[in-house]
């Protein structure tokens, strides 16, 4: 496993009522959260991770795999959603992710 990124904490600030979130799936958290994941490891592999409405698209050097925000049917809490999406891309692209409390590894 090799590490991508620490995981931004202050990202579930975003989770705050305070913050007009109108999407009901936690938008500016799902951003803030996956915005470090932008990298190039020591290797030359770019690691890229983007939204799209309710879509998520990992893409590990020429792998890419999508993953869909589900609320129904995985769970209304955005950080559950969010994970289960970054799997479901991750599975698709052929890679292995890995998300702890404060980092972020992927296997190719």
């Amino acid at each position: 496993m090799i590490k991508i990124c620490d995981i931004d904490q202050t990202a579930k600030i975003k989770l705050s009522p305070e913050i007009n979130d109108k999407s009901g799936i936690g938008v500016h958290y799902m951003d803030a959260f996956i915005k470090p994941m932008n990298v190039k490891l020591e290797d030359g592999t770019r690691i890229s991770c983007k939204r799209k409405g309710l879509k998520i698209i990992l893409g590990v050097g020429a792998k890419k795999g999508e993953g869909l925000m589900r609320r129904l049917d995985v769970s209304k809490d955005p950080v559950i959603m969010l994970n289960a999406a970054l799997q479901e891309a991750a599975k698709a692209a052929e890679v292995e992710l890995k998300i702890t409390e404060t980092e972020i590894f992927v296997a190719v």
